[in-house]
């Protein structure tokens, strides 16, 4: 005997509820390139709808109406591209909302035709740059994180100089660093070290230690600010709370 749940229109609310979670998913694996954080978590995600046909629309909402247009664009490119790739996905729309440029992204993302091609006669290069620069920067702010309590207790910059990723105790934070220095193109294994100038790759001489340290520190503190910054100017914008997305 078939249960209730056995119903085609159960089973088909329960197929797009696994593709909507999927779709989240893949979402909360896109970040604001400036704060280094999920788009997800900083409330970025105003709305995501699955049809059962597997149509996924996604609204995208920033904290000012003139927040950077090529930091908006790499966030609706990376959501789109996220989501478009999820199994059972058919079609996708990622729409930015209440951003002066929303028109020229939504339409540019849609087509995909890069950043030049959406700002025609405005840009004049793509996005690449841009992204390792701050993928730079949150290695960076990574390695404050994994050398803070190492400092804490007592390590001195020799040893710091000669500890590799394999030497440091497993933490989240540790796995952080390693997938913003894979993300970078710097090797991440256990065998590389752990400190490791984010533009060249170089390892971090012994002498160079406390200054790599308190750039390291200074960036992540920096970080933290526009973070704080942003979740409040989200927050006072919208007057709601933000919305329950994972």
């Amino acid at each position: 005997m078939s249960s209730a749940t056995d119903t085609p229109a159960v089973v088909a609310a329960l197929a797009v509820d696994g593709l909507a979670d999927a779709v989240l998913a893949a979402l909360s694996t896109v970040r604001d390139p400036e704060l280094d954080e999920p788009i997800t978590t900083l409330g970025f995600v105003a709305s995501c709808a699955v049809s059962e046909e597997g149509q996924a629309q996604v609204r995208l909402r920033l904290p000012t109406y003139f927040c950077a247009p090529n930091f908006a664009f790499l966030m609706v490119a990376d959501a789109y591209d996220a989501v478009a790739a999820v199994p059972g996905v058919q079609s996708t729309e990622v729409i930015l909302d209440d951003h002066f440029a929303s028109d020229a992204i939504n339409a540019g993302v849609a087509a995909r035709a890069g950043f030049v091609g959406s700002f025609d006669g405005e840009a004049t290069d793509e996005l690449d740059e841009l992204r390792a620069t701050f993928l730079r920067k949150a290695v960076l702010a990574g390695t404050d994180l994994v050398c803070r309590p190492l400092v804490a207790a007592g390590r001195a910059p020799a040893e710091l100089a000669a500890l590799t990723l394999g030497d440091v105790p497993s933490s989240p934070d540790l796995t952080r660093l390693r997938q913003r220095r894979a993300d970078l193109g710097l090797p991440a294994d256990d065998e590389s070290f752990l400190l490791l100038d984010p533009a060249t790759g170089d390892r971090v001489a012994e002498s160079s230690v406390p200054l790599h340290l308190r750039r390291a520190r200074l960036t992540r503190t920096g970080i933290d600010a526009n973070t704080s910054i942003c979740s409040g100017m989200l927050q006072a914008r919208y007057r709601e709370p933000r919305p329950q997305i994972p």
